[in-house]
């Protein structure tokens, strides 16, 4: 195997460790979000875990981010939960940051 090679496995395994761990961190942003939304739609225990759980499930379909914030967006509006598509966004990436740095700490 060529130095060239090795380098070029290399950056290919780095690229997978990458691509692991964000949607690693993805998938937790997406639990936070979904407990939190669940305390805000008066959710608590296994009905708030299901629905956390829900969002997570989300996150292996296209556009998974956009899916969760409408997904939210619409219960909250459907349960008169007064919450901006704007303020949600900005709640998931306090909540991405949160993930990203529990991910990398190995939790």
């Amino acid at each position: 195997m060529s130095t060239f090679d090795k380098r070029e496995e290399s950056f290919e395994k780095r690229f997978v460790h990458e691509e692991e761990l964000q949607f690693r961190a993805e998938a937790r942003r997406n639990k936070l979000l979904g407990l939190w939304a669940a305390e805000k739609l008066g959710k608590s225990g296994a009905e708030a875990q299901s629905y956390a759980d829900a969002l997570v499930a989300a996150e292996v379909t296209p556009h998974a981010s956009e899916t969760v914030v409408a997904r939210v967006l619409s219960d909250f509006q459907a349960a008169g939960v007064p919450q901006s598509e704007h303020q949600i966004r900005r709640t998931m990436d306090e909540f991405f940051a949160q993930a990203k740095s529990e991910v990398q700490a190995g939790q």
